[in-house]
């Protein structure tokens, strides 16, 4: 993982898997748990983005 996807994953979930997935069920997952709440969106980042 970049140090880009690292800061992107911790401020702006969304924007990180949507970097590395594109539009897809993943960016849906990642924009919904973000919603519900930030660390939930950041745990889901990591963890899409670590595959």
């Amino acid at each position: 993982m970049s140090l880009l996807t690292i800061i992107l994953s911790i401020l702006l979930p969304p924007v990180a898997v949507f970097l590395k997935h594109g539009i897809g069920t993943a960016l849906l997952i990642s924009i919904l748990l973000t919603l519900l709440g930030w660390l939930p969106g950041v745990i889901h980042a990591f963890y899409v983005n670590s595959k």
